[in-house]
């Protein structure tokens, strides 16, 4: 229904509220508060002497006035309710935020009261405008207060206007129920009705509760039911390349090929891989696994297998220089089987390039290794069986789908290099089934992390010596930031220049941005081959060599690395049977969040624990980058907050299309109708529609 069919909505308002995302009266009616005022909480100002806690306050504008000079401007809105007066500041944005107020408006003010002599205010308190016309005592015990954007400011809607409009559509509406009435008695969820009603106009705290959890369970829900609708569809119709498991290649690799042998880890996610390719249905399957826990290994037997029964394998990786480590790591690993490996990234000359694509369309290459390079339209496969995606959370949703597309529902298998919670995963993979390779590969020693301030210095250095005359190596890393590259390059280069110094029998390199690629290529094939005995370096990915004998990692500025950043670090060394410490050196401010990063890296080397604490720090969408297009997104539930109902909604999803998967029932008839155009626009979404 059109917004101006409701009373008080003009043309005006309309677009202002069209501009912020409210276009139907569903829309508004959808529109939740951000938080609310408790009328039994306000607090009278005559009361607020010496509280020093934050409060809730209501009045009347008295005054709004600019106070002190030029920059320093500051301004003071006097506020009065029926017994006393008191002060809010604000001592940035005078200018702007003065044009907000006016005097007799009725004021909601949010924040820590402080008395200060004679006078009580409150500085950057969060202000709502409350109505222009309604006396205070007007008001229900229980006020919804609405997000207030500046499209709202400019059509000078407030927060009585939306109040009264939504009142309007929930006195002429009554909302049709999507979930089956088993599922709301089992959870003892409120009706879609009465739930959006306590949204907006709540009885109590209690009620509010009990609406909020019954939208965040119904979105969850519907995302898990369309995930697992999908899970099944592959599963039913996509056939895909039956592998035979006795081959040669896989035999030699397994068998003889390998050094070392395969930790439990490995040994079941192999085993899960195993089953699905010899099912005849497509393989979509995550493997997690912490830092050195032998990911590479598992992906390498799954290759093989595909080329074994005549298929083609694709291992993609998000930059060039993973490519080429997993291209050479290949070649190593497969000497002797006659396996066709070739590399295809975007700087490659056109000569080069030509001939892969025609190496790979004939059918001449068995395993492509690439960048993003392999996704494109020009990349043609003779016969895929099996593509390898590294550092997953780095792709999107829709380039897998592209590059199952290549071929005809080649297996997948993803790999997370980050470590990422099973809260998380099992929203951002819930498409895929999950193995999960947990422990170290023998004869791995856990690395000894600590933290030491710039007084132990030569503390530190003494102890560098004694490991790097007894064969040790060194790495010492700086970070790199881009808004200040020039003063870290400084920093790396007065690091490099200090540990020559220090150092004098022992061959220290510098590597950064700026050098040459020949030159970067020359010194990291030095270290490999232990005649750098100190690399200081400015970045993470240049550092990406398996070195097995360096043991001792020094990270200077520790505090300016992110946690997830810093593990992967570590996990550069102890990579061998020597010892490793990885010596975290912090400057001397540090803040709450980084001494939190600090000291989880101390007190543990387990990846998903350090990913957990990583995530309540920062949040999904800082965790996984701002690029990652695969997050879904949630309008009321957290998946941090709200784990259990998460999984009790897969857990419900689950059985209802175990039992009915085309919803025929007739008590899953709201639902299929409210479910439909839902599942379309994710099958849209994952590539499937």
């Amino acid at each position: 229904m059109k917004l101006t069919t409701l009373t008080g909505i003009s043309p005006k308002k309309a677009e202002a509220l069209t501009k912020e995302g409210i276009s139907t009266t569903q829309d508004l009616l959808f529109f939740f508060p951000r938080r609310y005022l408790d009328r039994s909480n306000v607090v009278p100002i005559s009361q607020l002497r010496g509280i020093g806690e934050e409060v809730t306050v209501a009045g009347t504008v008295q005054s709004v006035e600019e106070q002190g000079f030029k920059a320093k401007k500051r301004l003071e809105v006097v506020v009065k309710d029926e017994t006393a007066g008191m002060k809010a500041v604000w001592f940035k944005g005078a200018y702007y935020l003065k044009k907000r107020f006016k005097v007799g408006q009725k004021l909601a003010l949010f924040g820590t009261a402080k008395q200060y002599g004679r006078h009580i205010s409150m500085a950057h308190p969060e202000t709502d405008i409350l109505s222009s016309e309604s006396d205070l005592s007007e008001f229900s015990k229980i006020v919804a207060i609405y997000p207030s954007g500046k499209h709202f400011h400019e059509a000078r809607i407030h927060n009585a206007h939306i109040q009264s409009w939504i009142q309007q559509i929930l006195d002429q509406s009554q909302l049709t129920e999507c979930l089956p009435q088993s599922i709301l008695e089992r959870f003892e969820l409120p009706s879609r009705d009465q739930a959006i009603r306590d949204i907006h106009t709540p009885s109590s705290h209690l009620a509010h509760q009990r609406a909020l959890r019954r939208f965040k369970f119904e979105e969850l829900f519907f995302f898990q039911l369309s995930m697992e609708h999908i899970h099944q569809q592959r599963s039913d119709s996509n056939r895909g390349p039956k592998l035979v498991e006795t081959k040669p290649r896989t035999n030699t690799y397994f068998n003889q090929n390998l050094p070392f042998e395969l930790t439990d880890g490995q040994k079941q996610a192999l085993s899960d891989i195993k089953n699905d390719v010899q099912s005849g249905k497509q393989m979509n399957r995550l493997i997690q696994g912490d830092v050195g826990a032998g990911k590479t290994v598992v992906a390498m037997g799954a290759l093989l297998m595909a080329v074994d029964n005549g298929y083609q394998g694709a291992l993609v990786a998000p930059t060039e220089i993973l490519a080429e480590q997993h291209f050479q790591s290949l070649q190593e690993s497969f000497k002797g089987l006659d396996v066709n490996i070739r590399l295809l990234v975007g700087g490659q000359k056109t000569t080069l390039r030509r001939d892969v694509l025609t190496a790979l369309e004939g059918g001449q290459c068995d395993i492509v290794v690439g960048t993003h390079a392999v996704i494109q339209n020009s990349v043609h496969f003779h016969r895929l069986g099996m593509v390898v995606i590294d550092e997953q959370h780095r792709f999107g949703v829709q380039q897998r789908a592209e590059l199952l597309n290549k071929a005809d529902h080649p297996h997948m298998l993803v790999m997370s290099a980050t470590p990422i919670p099973r809260s998380l995963a099992m929203s951002l993979y819930a498409d895929l089934d999950i193995s999960i390779i947990k422990g170290l590969p023998k004869g791995r020693k856990p690395i000894r992390t600590a933290i030491r301030s710039d007084k132990r210095r030569e503390d530190v250095y003494s102890f560098v010596e004694s490991e790097l005359s007894n064969g040790g190596q060194v790495y010492i890393i700086y970070p790199l930031i881009e808004e200040s590259e020039v003063m870290d390059l400084k920093d790396a280069t007065a690091g490099f220049e200090k540990m020559t110094q220090r150092f004098p029998s022992f061959r220290v390199e510098l590597l950064h941005g700026r050098i040459p690629a020949e030159e970067k290529d020359r010194i990291m094939k030095d270290f490999a081959a232990g005649l750098v005995h100190i690399l200081v370096s400015t970045t993470v990915i240049e550092v990406g060599v398996n070195v097995p004998n360096a043991s001792i990692m020094i990270i200077e500025h520790a505090e300016r690395f992110g946690l997830s950043q810093l593990h992967q670090l570590r996990g550069r060394i102890g990579r061998g049977s020597r010892q490793s410490y990885c010596i975290l050196m912090p400057d001397h401010a540090v803040s709450e969040s980084g001494a939190v990063r600090l000291k989880t890296m101390e007190k543990t080397n387990d990846g998903f624990e350090i990913a957990e604490v990583d995530l309540k720090l920062r949040g999904p969408g800082d965790f996984l980058g701002t690029k990652q297009s695969g997050l879904p997104e949630f309008k009321y539930a957290d998946i941090l907050q709200d784990q259990d109902l998460l999984k009790e909604a897969k857990r419900e999803a689950r059985a209802i299309l175990a039992e009915d998967p085309q919803l025929t029932h007739h008590e899953y008839s709201n639902l299929k109708r409210f479910f439909e155009p839902y599942h379309e626009r994710k099958k849209k979404f994952y590539g499937l529609a």
